[in-house]
C-alpha cells in the first residue's frame, strides 16, 4: 500500500467528519430521548400504553437500518399527501431523511437499555426515597435517574459507537460524510483498498475517543471505580493512618 496516498486521502476525508459526528450526535440524542419515552411507556401500568411500546420496538428493532433508510428516502415521496403536505420540505431532503432513519433505527435499542437501567433501582433505594419525603419528579430527578443512568451507561456506549458506524450508510442518500467522500474517491482513483483504510482509521479514532469519553464518564459517576487518592500527610514514617 501506498502511505503517502492513505495520508492524503486521510487529508481530503477530514472535512466529512463533521457530518459524520453531527448524525450520530442528534440521532444518539433524539433517539435517547425517544428511547426514554418508550421505555416509560413499557412500564406504565396502563395496558394500552405498554402494548404499544412493545409493538413499536418489536417493529423498528427488526427492520434494518439500511431497509428503512430507502423506505424514508425513497418510498414516502411515491405519495402525493406527502408530497403535498407540510412534511415535503423535510422529507425531500437527503440529510433529514438520514437523520429520521438514524433516530427510529436507534430508539427501540435506547429504550431498552433505559428501560434496564430504570429496573436496576432496588425497590429499598425507592422506599428509603419515600420515607424522606421524596415523590414525583424529585425521586425521578434524585435517585431513579443517576442509579439508572450509571447502569444503562456500558451498554450506552456501545450503542452510541454503533450509531457512529451506522452513519456511514448515510452516504447510500447522497450524503458526502467520512464515508461518501471515500466512495468517491475510490471511484475516482481505483484505489479502494487505500482510500477504506483511510476511512477506518477515522472511524477508529472516533470510536476510540468516545470509548474514553465514556470511561470517563463512568468513572466520575462511580466514585468507588476510581483509585484511591492518597494525600501527603497521611504518610507517618513510612506508614499510612
Amino acid at each position: 500500500m501506498d502511505l503517502s496516498f492513505i495520508y492524503q486521502t486521510f487529508l481530503q476525508l477530514l472535512p466529512g467528519i463533521p457530518l459524520t459526528v453531527g448524525l450520530a450526535a442528534l440521532s444518539v440524542v433524539l433517539g435517547g430521548l425517544l428511547g426514554f419515552g418508550i421505555a416509560l411507556l413499557r412500564m406504565s401500568p396502563w395496558a394500552p400504553a405498554r402494548g404499544f411500546a412493545w409493538l413499536y420496538v418489536l417493529l423498528f428493532r427488526s427492520v434494518p437500518l439500511l431497509v428503512l433508510l430507502f423506505m424514508i428516502y425513497y418510498g414516502l415521496s411515491q405519495f402525493d399527501a406527502i408530497r403535498e403536505s407540510f412534511l415535503w420540505p423535510i422529507l425531500r431532503q437527503p440529510h433529514w431523511c438520514a437523520l429520521i432513519a438514524l433516530i427510529i433505527n436507534d430508539s427501540p435499542y435506547s429504550s431498552e437499555i433505559i428501560r434496564g437501567g430504570l429496573r436496576s433501582v432496588r425497590r429499598g433505594e425507592l422506599e428509603a426515597a419515600y420515607a424522606c419525603g421524596m415523590s414525583g419528579p424529585l425521586l425521578m430527578r434524585r435517585i431513579v435517574i443517576p442509579i439508572a443512568i450509571r447502569q444503562a451507561l456500558p451498554a450506552y456506549g456501545n450503542e452510541i459507537i454503533a450509531m457512529v458506524k451506522a452513519t456511514s450508510l448515510a452516504s447510500l442518500v447522497t450524503l458526502m460524510d467520512v464515508t461518501g467522500i471515500a466512495s468517491s474517491i475510490a471511484n475516482d482513483t481505483y484505489r479502494p483498498v487505500e482510500v477504506y483504510v483511510s476511512a477506518g482509521v477515522i472511524y477508529l479514532i472516533i470510536s476510540y475517543l468516545l470509548t474514553r469519553g465514556v470511561q470517563w464518564t463512568e468513572r466520575r459517576l462511580n466514585p468507588h471505580l476510581r483509585p484511591p487518592v492518597i494525600q501527603p500527610d497521611s504518610f507517618v514514617e513510612g506508614k499510612t493512618i
